[in-house]
């Protein structure tokens, strides 16, 4: 896939005023990705608030009143821009430990997190807490930008061994693979033009490395994963013999012909044809919708899942996971709760908690219930086998979320650990 059709979301996160909100501005002023009326509305208000005759660039993505008036980001607020090379979904996300559940939220489907710190005060805890839900949630990629580098002089000196400090705590999570980046979003030096202040900086600006990061890899492009959204039978006189099982291909690719499994059941068949709108395909692959035909008459519904026999995932009615909880009600272990998995929605119980996290430390700690935005390593029983993977190797099929049967609302987030 070519980077000219390809959408890369992000997110932003860091501490209060790291400049998180100046930054998402800053690249949608400096790429012409806003309209005149925007910057017309946000440089009154900038006059409004005594801004000295500079436009304030966070009020782009500060939306809420609430926000504006306190000078903090407090909801997800989502923008959305392209360059020539790539299109973008920004997602500027709230830095204070009350809102961790909306940074869950966002990172779940990022491709990309960009963690903000301010040169002057360094890696703060709030910085080790933002790196450790990046992780939690599998963002494939990471990018350290070191903000406000004008307000040291642009030391190459400090910029070192802020980074050294940050690699040093993101191996002890796994994560190996990232990017540093100085920059002052405030005067725009390498956000997306490089500037003349950080000469010693031989990396892309944020802008370049954002247009060119390569994402074809962050799909599972293995392992065949197709959960069944509908059975689909006309019934008309032109298709009157037709039974399609339309859904999502979640992961890997698939072809007529293909012989595949059909989980929980475990009964296999092959692929017949791969039906689209637009006419048959001879193969598909994440992310299509399409609709399977098959060469057997099988019973199948809602909710199974369709896999290559050569890559089996797990079934069981058993698992352990990490769960943001999400909900200001707590979590009651008495009571029986829903899991939305894929298409397959099942009553569960929670087994046991192992150990809640403290997102700022990183401890592990005992814990008898769960509250809004405590993240935790749980056991759970549902009542009808689940089809999964483990988060790490699969997002789609690792993930989960919790609902409060009596409310319907959502009350957590899963992602599903094995080993």
């Amino acid at each position: 896939m070519s980077n000219t059709t390809q959408l890369l979301r992000f997110i932003t996160a860091g501490s209060v005023d790291d400049g998180k909100s100046t930054l998402i501005g800053r690249l949608l002023h400096d790429s012409k990705s806003i309209f005149e009326d925007q910057l017309s509305a946000i440089t009154k208000t900038s006059e409004r608030r005594g801004g000295m005759g500079a436009v304030d660039l966070s009020l782009l993505t500060d939306g809420l009143q609430a926000e504006r008036e306190q000078g903090i980001t407090i909801d997800v607020a989502y923008r959305y821009f392209a360059t020539p090379k790539r299109k973008f979904i920004i997602g500027d996300t709230p830095g204070h430990e009350q809102y961790t559940r909306n940074m869950v939220t966002a990172a779940s489907t990022a491709n990309l997190a960009i963690i903000l710190i301010d040169a002057r005060k360094g890696v703060l805890t709030q910085t080790r807490r933002h790196t450790f839900i990046t992780s939690l949630v599998g963002v494939p990629h990471i990018v350290l930008a070191v903000n406000k580098m004008d307000m040291v002089d642009y030391s190459e000196e400090t910029f070192d061994a802020i980074c050294a400090e940050y690699r040093a705590f993101a191996a002890q999570l796994g994560l190996h693979e990232m990017t540093c980046i100085p920059m002052s979003a405030l005067n725009g030096d390498m956000v997306v033009e490089r500037g003349e202040n950080l000469n010693w900086y031989q990396g892309s600006p944020l802008l370049e490395l954002l247009e060119n990061v390569v994402i074809d890899h962050d799909i599972n492009t293995t392992d065949f994963r197709y959960p069944v959204q509908w059975v689909c039978r006309p019934q008309t006189q032109e298709y009157h013999d037709f039974r399609g099982y339309m859904g999502r291909i979640e992961s890997g690719d698939i072809a007529a012909g293909d012989e595949i499994t059909i989980l929980p059941s475990g009964r296999t068949t092959k692929v017949k044809e791969i039906v689209t709108f637009d006419g048959n395909l001879q193969r598909a692959c994440a992310p299509q919708s399409v609709t399977l035909t098959l060469t057997d008459e099988i019973d199948i519904s809602r909710g199974d899942m369709f896999v290559k026999s050569a890559a089996m995932p797990q079934v069981s009615k058993e698992f352990e996971a990490m769960l943001c909880w999400l909900s200001e009600s707590p979590l009651d272990l008495s009571r029986k709760y829903i899991i939305k998995h894929t298409t397959r929605v099942v009553k569960c119980l929670f087994a046991r908690l192992e150990y809640r996290v403290d997102v700022n430390t990183l401890e592990q700690h005992s814990s008898a219930t769960l509250n809004m935005n405590d993240i935790a390593r749980v056991a759970m029983k549902v009542q009808q086998p689940l089809v999964f993977d483990s988060y790490i190797t699969n997002r789609f099929t690792g993930s989960f979320i919790v609902i409060d049967e009596a409310t319907n609302n959502t009350v957590a987030a899963g992602m599903i650990i094995i080993g």
